[in-house]
């Protein structure tokens, strides 16, 4: 199973159309969570959105994408379960 780039920074960036934390398309999104999508494809699209990353965007999506692949959650969704209420 390869994991969703998805790392809950979920919002659209106007001028590309990409999120600004996993760096996908509406269309990827809903290809990631189409079913009938092959692994081949899934793999072949994080290389893909890895490119249109860099800098910052790029160190932070690889630190919580890794962080999730190890530990099952993004390390923002880490942060908001530990934060004080």
């Amino acid at each position: 199973m390869i994991v969703s780039p998805c790392i809950s920074i979920c919002k659209t960036d106007p001028v590309t159309g990409y999120c600004y934390g996993c760096a996908r398309s509406e269309e990827e999104k809903k290809n990631w969570k189409d079913p009938t999508t092959s692994d081949g494809w899934k793999k072949e699209n994080l290389n893909e959105i890895k490119k249109r990353m860099d800098g910052w965007q790029l160190e932070s999506f690889l630190e919580s994408y890794n962080y999730k692949t190890e530990n099952g959650i993004s390390l923002f969704k880490k942060k908001l379960i530990n934060e004080p209420k």
